[in-house]
């Protein structure tokens, strides 16, 4: 149904090409678990280096966990514990080179070394948090934030139907 070539070096032209094809695959779908499993699907498939790419989503101020790929995840999540809870409870992108560094680091995967999470802020209201994790230290950089920040700035609208 839908034949998405994302094949670049270049990290802005490849969140270019993502924002795309999230855009195609969430444009006309009202259902917000819809989109964040194909979302996090489309991640998965493009992002080298990862081992978890998904959502965790606010229900009630906590953390729980949503549509995902990679390993079974730890489920409920509160409000400023672990680098998920840490950008829920400020609602700002979290960086994170080396997740053992990280005060109060919660492992559902002991292979996971690095971690970037984005909350999810619409009209001021926080809906969630998309969590990226990989097995290789410093995975992440400037770019990727900026890249997944763009990306959920286009889904987090259809996420409240």
């Amino acid at each position: 149904m839908y034949a998405f070539d994302i094949d670049t070096a270049d990290k802005t032209e490849l969140y270019r090409d993502l924002a795309a094809a999230l855009d195609a695959l969430t444009a006309d779908e009202p259902d917000a678990i819809a989109n964040m499993a194909n979302v996090s699907a489309l991640i998965w498939q493009y992002l080298p280096g990862l081992n978890w790419a998904g959502f965790y989503r606010n229900v009630n101020d906590e953390l729980v966990l949503g549509p995902f790929q990679g390993k079974a995840a730890c489920i409920r999540i509160p409000f400023g514990k672990g680098v998920c809870g840490t950008a829920a409870a400020t609602r700002e992108t979290q960086l994170v080179e080396d997740v053992h560094a990280f005060p109060g680091h919660i492992a559902c995967d002991a292979a996971s070394r690095s971690e970037l999470v984005v909350p999810i802020v619409v009209q001021g209201v926080l809906l969630g948090v998309l969590d990226l994790d990989s097995p290789d230290p410093a995975r992440f950089d400037a770019g990727d934030a900026a890249g997944c920040e763009a990306l959920m700035r286009i889904l987090g609208p259809r996420l409240v139907g």
